[in-house]
C-alpha cells in the first residue's frame, strides 16, 4: 500500500523509530509532517514537555528559530518586485549606521586597525550573508577581540532569546559602532546579516516588522499560527524547549513555556530567529515556494524571484575561505534565506532542493524533483548530542519511505 507516494509500510517504521527516541528519554516530543504528490502525513511522539501530560498535536505552535530566515527574505523580495528596494543598491539610506564601514587588516586583529570598506554593504549583501560580519569559526575564536565586542554588544542570538537584545535603534547602533570582520561581498557568515535585514525591512516600510510580514507573507497564505508572540489563547499548544544537560545529555530547559521570552512582544523582534509556527503553517509556505510564488489564487511572488532566491548565491572562491559546519560547502550552497541541495549526500535531498533548520530544533526541506515537503518539529536543541541522530534519522526515514 501507498499514501502519496510514500510505502505504509516504510511510513510505519519511521513512526517506530522516532518514537524510540521519545521512549528513551532523549527529547519529550517530536511532530513530523510528509507531503507528497497532493497527500499530507503527520506523526506525533510525546508530551510537550518534559515529565508533562499535554501531548504533542498538529497543531502545536513551535519555537521556529532560522526558519524565520526565508519568510524574511520573501518579504525582502517583494520589496524589491515593487522597486522600493533594489538587490544591489547600498542600504546606507536607510541604515546610515552601516554607512562608511571599516574592515579589521586581520580578523583576530586589534579592533582599531582597519582598512575603509571597498563598496557600501548593499540588500544583496544582507541576503546571501555576506555583509562582512556574522558567526566567527576558527581557532581560538574566542580570544578575538572582535568576538568579544560582538558578545560584549549583545550582538548575536544563539538560540534566539527574543527579550534579551535591546530594541532595533540601539542594536543597529551597536552594530555600527564594530568595524567588519571581510570586506561587504567578499565572505559569508552566517546570522548577523538577517537581523540586520529585519531592521531594513521595518524601516523601509515604516511599520514593526511582524506587520512587513504579516502584510506580505503570513495573512495572504493564511499562516495564522505564525508569529513574533504565542497569545494567551494559544498557550496551550506551546511546550517549552530544551537543551542537553552537558553531563547526563538528559534535556534540561532553556525556554519555559510557562514564563517563556515568546508570552509577550519581542524587544527585539529578530528576523534571523524569532518567529514561532506550526507544521502545516510551514506546508502552506512551502508549497507556495514549490509553486513558484502562488497558492490557489494568491501570489506572493513570481516565478523568476523564487527563482533567484532558490539560486546558489555564494562562489567556490568564497565557500573556500567562509568555514562553517565540516562538509557543508561540500553538499550545499546558500541562496536568499535558505540552504540550496547542490550535491546529493547518502539517501536525502535531490540535487537543487531547499531548505534550513532551526536552532532549538526544527528543521524543513523541499524538493521539487520528488514533488515533497518533510518538516521535523521539536524543541530540543539542535547542539544537544541526541539532536543529530533524530534529526538525520528523520531525513533518511523520509526518503527512504518514497515507493513509486
Amino acid at each position: 500500500m501507498t499514501i502519496g507516494g510514500f510505502s505504509e509500510t516504510r511510513l510505519s517504521r519511521m513512526h517506530e523509530v522516532l518514537a524510540g527516541h521519545v521512549e528513551r528519554g532523549e527529547l519529550p516530543g517530536l511532530v513530523t509532517l510528509l507531503h507528497r504528490k497532493g497527500e499530507t502525513i503527520v506523526d506525533a511522539h510525546g508530551t510537550m514537555d518534559v515529565g508533562g501530560d499535554r501531548p504533542m498535536q498538529r497543531d502545536t505552535i513551535f519555537r521556529i528559530d532560522s526558519l524565520t530566515k526565508p519568510i524574511a527574505a520573501v518579504a525582502a523580495m517583494s520589496l524589491i518586485e515593487e522597486c522600493v528596494l533594489r538587490l544591489d543598491d547600498p542600504v546606507d539610506p536607510w541604515l546610515p549606521e552601516l554607512a562608511n564601514r571599516v574592515v579589521l587588516r586581520q580578523p583576530n586583529g586589534p579592533l582599531d586597525e582597519t582598512v575603509p570598506a571597498g563598496r557600501p554593504i548593499s540588500l544583496r549583501d544582507l541576503l546571501a550573508l555576506r555583509m562582512g560580519l556574522g558567526y566567527l569559526i576558527g581557532p581560538d575564536v574566542e580570544s578575538w577581540p572582535i568576538q568579544q565586542a560582538i558578545a560584549a554588544q549583545r550582538l548575536l542570538q544563539g538560540p534566539t532569546r527574543p527579550q534579551e537584545p535591546p530594541a532595533p535603534d540601539e542594536w543597529m547602533r551597536r552594530v555600527g559602532s564594530l568595524p567588519l570582520v571581510s570586506q561587504p561581498g567578499e565572505r559569508w557568515h552566517y546570522e548577523l546579516a538577517y537581523d540586520v535585514l529585519g531592521v531594513l525591512l521595518a524601516r523601509v516600510t515604516r511599520k514593526p516588522l511582524e506587520t512587513v510580514l504579516r502584510e506580505r507573507v503570513l495573512d495572504p497564505l493564511g499562516m495564522d499560527d505564525t508569529s513574533f508572540t504565542v497569545p494567551d489563547s494559544k498557550r496551550e499548544r506551546f511546550p517549552s524547549s530544551y537543551d542537553a544537560d552537558p553531563e547526563s545529555g538528559k534535556p534540561t530547559v532553556f525556554d519555559d513555556a510557562a514564563h517563556s521570552d515568546w508570552n509577550a512582544p519581542p524587544a527585539f523582534p529578530a528576523a534571523a530567529g524569532g518567529l514561532v509556527s506550526t507544521v502545516d503553517d510551514l506546508l502552506t509556505f512551502s508549497r507556495m515556494l514549490l509553486s513558484g510564488g502562488r497558492l490557489g489564487d494568491v501570489r506572493i511572488l513570481s516565478r523568476p524571484t523564487v527563482a533567484t532566491m532558490l539560486t546558489d548565491q555564494i562562489t567556490p572562491e568564497q565557500k573556500a575561505i567562509s568555514p562553517f559546519y565540516p562538509g557543508f560547502w561540500e553538499t550545499s550552497g546558500w541562496g536568499f534565506g535558505l540552504g540550496i541541495t547542490t550535491a546529493r549526500e547518502g539517501i536525502g535531498p535531490t540535487p537543487g532542493s531547499f531548505g534550513w533548520g532551526g536552532g532549538v530544533g526544527t528543521s524543513w526541506q523541499c524538493d521539487s524533483a520528488e514533488d515533497m515537503v518533510a518538516i521535523l518539529m521539536t524543541q530540543l536543541a539542535l547542539t544537544a548530542p541526541a539532536s543529530n541522530g533524530i534529526h538525520n534519522d528523520f531525513g533518511t526515514l523520509a526518503y527512504a519511505a518514497i515507493d513509486d
